[in-house]
């Protein structure tokens, strides 16, 4: 019996039947209120709300949001994703990048997430506007540290470059799961291979700058998929890792096949740290948007900035 399996036994439940570790508590609070009434006043679309993240609570509460631009609806069909599906026609708002950069300021966060839903409706899938949300940031507070979260943009280099070029200290692409289960768990245009070419190219755009990427646990995955999977993130120089729980969105989505016990993800955490990552985040709750990793890189960042000035 593998390592893995010998020492830490998956408990297997129904999708219905949660365990204690992965209830959270209802969001509520005055930074929770706070950052609603000014998501809302702007009409602009948090991650947060349209995945319905289980850490919302948590930052919400500690006046943390993860923006996600370009409206609520994907073009892509995802089977885990709770995002609508749909198709936008197009539709643009052209003065969000100033609208997520004006709240930013509003809210006085010093490090912001950004996301967005796929747009394989534009020409260049949303990056011109990535670009430009960053950008805006930027001009209106040049200490903020931006981390941003990108679609595949079909793998187009010209598009994954406008986003490096525009300066985010951090370039997140989502692995998700492990190569044998990607054609059943993501839509068929987001290619293990594809993804796994997105992330080489981001950091050899920028190769001082941070990647980062992210892995579901509890779709079913294999042991040796699994560790394949973080070794071919290392291998295309991916700095930071998150690994998570899958919790299924609704009985349309994919079946939760296990719920991943503490000590697995902890077992997993070290695993990849001894592989090389440079940070790694792994717990049922944790996110690949989620900021348990935003005080470590905050630190890097900042102590990068401080010696190029010396």
């Amino acid at each position: 019996m593998p390592r893995y399996t010998r020492l830490l036994q998956v408990q297997q439940m129904s999708s219905a039947k949660k365990p204690e570790w992965l209830r959270v508590r209802y969001p509520a609070g005055e930074n929770y209120e706070k950052i609603k009434g000014i998501l809302r006043q702007h009409n602009l679309h948090t991650v947060c709300e349209e995945a319905h993240c289980p850490n919302v609570a948590e930052c919400w509460g500690g006046g943390t949001a993860t923006f996600m631009l370009m409206g609520d609806t994907c073009t892509r069909g995802c089977r885990f994703c709770m995002v609508q599906s749909g198709n936008p026609h197009g539709q643009l708002d052209v003065f969000e990048p100033l609208k997520v950069a004006k709240t930013i300021a509003d809210l006085g966060l010093k490090y912001v997430v950004i996301t967005s839903v796929d747009r394989d409706d534009l020409p260049d899938g949303g990056a011109s506007h990535f670009a430009a949300t960053i950008k805006a940031i930027k001009q209106h507070d040049p200490e903020v540290i931006v981390e941003v979260l990108i679609p595949d943009f079909q793998g187009n280099i010209d598009d994954i470059k406008k986003v490096v070029e525009a300066g985010p200290e951090v370039v997140a692409h989502n692995i998700e799961t492990t190569e044998p289960l990607t054609p059943r768990v993501r839509d068929p245009r987001a290619t293990y291979a594809q993804s796994l070419e997105v992330l080489r190219t981001i950091k050899g755009l920028n190769p001082k700058g941070y990647s980062k990427s992210s892995i579901m646990l509890g779709l079913g995955e294999t042991e040796s998929d699994l560790m394949k999977t973080m070794q071919d993130l290392r291998e295309v120089d991916v700095d930071i890792l998150t690994l998570g729980q899958y919790l299924r969105p609704s009985k349309g989505h994919i079946p939760v096949s296990e719920y991943v016990s503490p000590e697995r993800f902890e077992y997993c955490k070290q695993i990849a740290e001894e592989l090389g990552f440079l940070y790694v985040a792994s717990g049922p709750l944790v996110r690949s948007s989620y900021r348990a990793g935003e005080f470590f890189v905050e630190a890097l960042v900042r102590k990068n900035r401080s010696a190029s000035l010396n």
